[in-house]
């Protein structure tokens, strides 16, 4: 039996009527922004509940960083507490993404030396606009292209110009930092917007922590000498993960009842919903429960149709939904997806190559995938390429037909539970230890 730390370990996912009840895990994106915004508080602050995925201890791993204690409560709640910041620092961003871009600008504002290093394809992702954006507010950055990364100096107020269509996560990392500074500044778009539902859920976590950004025509105002205050605050499910789950009840049939999501959610993730009822599954909502049930599996194709997808807005559903459109009768579009070349894998090359193996009709194009349905595919053995959410996206195909996914305990990046809840659910995942 392989376990998930294992580096070549396997998961097998055989078919099976998936349903039942499951609570989706707390979300990453906003356990993120709540860990960082907790540490910047001047008193004590507890956050919870955190799953304690890959990701978030690589957040948890900055706040330390920072000088801040982490002590570990009831119910998955931590206290993190202010300490003494270090004159000079190494911080491990494991392979986060938002740890990485997050940390830089807020060290910057606290005027801490540090070097950012990073594993698996995290050296190789973008982190050019901060190259190019730091130097012009203060601060010396050394490195080779990606990471190592390292500054020095204290970042200086101003005009922020960022472009919108590289990632928002550096536009939530100056957001961070630039209350902490003592004069006012602005971040100003420099082409149009993605992934605004980050930057929204961004302005919530602040808020909810005392700091105000005001919005403009061309971006944000931000006040300076702000103060993180708050003494708990609590993390939303996330409606990524609650993704892989709306697709399995889509090829299995369900019902799959999620438990933890919230109606009011500003995560972009949240239009899985009507994306996934545009499919053809029903998802009903009743007292905070989401109920998904594809009433017409027994009709051809299982009664889904395909769609076109603009994925600008959700890039990380993709994966999910890739699957979902392998079933549905005719095309399926995804378009606007060419951040998914960036990802901890290239992702559409990624979806294309493992669906082909199970027999689907999909084709990657620079902006997206074009995917044909079939009514079934054959199975096979798809290539997990290292990256958590092909690896738990794939599990949908595997509830209708035999799939072997390699690089298994990928899923601990950001849902080290996923295995054991599709087990719940009645899913079959052979292989590897379920925990």
């Amino acid at each position: 039996m392989q376990k998930q730390g294992d580096t070549m370990a396997e998961v097998t996912y055989r078919p099976a009527h998936v349903k039942g009840e499951v609570r989706i895990p707390p979300s990453k994106s906003a356990a993120h922004r709540a860990l960082l915004s907790a540490a910047l508080c001047k008193t004590p602050c507890r956050v919870g509940p955190i799953d304690h995925s890959a990701d978030m201890e690589a957040t948890l791993n900055g706040v330390c960083a920072m000088g801040g204690t982490v002590k570990a409560e009831e119910n998955g709640v931590l206290c993190i507490a202010p300490g003494t910041a270090p004159q000079s620092v190494t911080v491990d961003c494991g392979e986060s993404g938002s740890t990485l871009r997050f940390l830089i600008p807020v060290f910057a504002a606290l005027g801490i030396e540090a070097t950012f290093v990073g594993h698996g394809r995290l050296p190789e992702r973008p982190i050019g606009v901060y190259t190019d954006l730091l130097p012009q507010h203060g601060v010396t950055v050394e490195t080779a292209g990606g990471l190592p990364f390292h500054i020095t100096g204290k970042l200086q107020s101003g005009d922020f110009r960022v472009p919108g269509n590289i990632s928002s996560q550096f536009i939530t990392g100056l957001l961070f930092a630039l209350p902490l500074l003592k004069n006012d500044s602005t971040v100003t778009l420099t082409t149009p917007l993605e992934s605004k539902g980050y930057i929204d859920l961004t302005i919530e976590v602040l808020a909810g922590f005392g700091v105000k950004i005001e919005e403009t025509e061309t971006g944000w105002h931000i006040s300076g000498g702000q103060t993180y205050r708050a003494e708990h605050y609590t993390v939303e499910g996330d409606w990524s993960q609650a993704a892989f789950f709306l697709s399995e009840a889509a090829v299995s049939g369900g019902p799959i009842r999620l438990l933890g999501l919230s109606e009011t959610s500003l995560q972009g993730d949240k239009a899985c919903v009507h994306l996934w009822r545009q499919f053809g599954l029903s998802v009903t909502e009743e007292n905070g429960v989401y109920v998904a049930e594809n009433k017409n599996i027994d009709k051809p194709y299982r009664g889904l149709h395909g769609i076109a997808i603009n994925a600008a807005q959700i890039p990380d559903m993709v994966p999910a939904l890739a699957v979902t459109a392998a079933f549905a009768e005719s095309e399926t579009v995804i378009s606007h997806a060419e951040r998914l070349h960036l990802k901890e894998c290239d992702r559409l090359l990624a979806m294309e190559a493992a669906l082909k193996n199970l027999g689907a009709d999909i084709k990657a194009v620079p902006d997206g995938l074009i995917i044909h349905g079939k009514p079934a595919l054959t199975g096979g053995k798809a290539e997990g390429m290292n990256d958590h959410r092909v690896v738990m996206a794939l599990a949908a195909a595997g509830c209708a037909c035999t799939v072997t996914v390699t690089d298994a305990e990928s899923i601990k990046k950001s849902y080290p539970g996923f295995f054991r809840d599709h087990k719940h659910l009645g899913g079959i995942a052979d292989g590897i230890d379920l925990g």
